[in-house]
């Protein structure tokens, strides 16, 4: 069975082959939120889902290949977007307007 362009076989394979169905199946979802998100932090919890999602393919396809520069790429690509994670909670708390009727 070809996968991700790879040919592998045995349960690692079938294992992998699912892994990569259900990742697509919750990327889809989560552009979905992405884009019909009634509200700024549900864009960037989608965002930061988004970004788990692109670890966990690059851990899927670095098991699938064998080469372990991909697993450094999803070291850089989790700290890189825990970052973006906390520049847009940031921002996110600071443009809250506080609730007139709070007064």
């Amino acid at each position: 069975m070809i996968v991700l362009g790879l040919a592998l076989s045995g349960p690692l394979g079938w294992a992998i082959m699912i892994s990569v169905g259900m990742v697509s199946v919750a990327g889809a979802l989560i552009v979905w939120r992405l884009l019909s998100g009634p509200s700024v932090s549900d864009r960037v919890v989608a965002l930061d889902t988004l970004s788990l999602l692109l670890v966990s393919f690059l851990v899927i396809f670095s098991v699938a290949s064998d080469v372990d520069a991909y697993l450094d790429a999803a070291i850089v690509l989790s700290l890189v977007a825990f970052l973006g994670t906390v520049a847009f909670a940031r921002f996110i708390e600071r443009t809250v307007t506080e609730d007139p009727e709070d007064d």
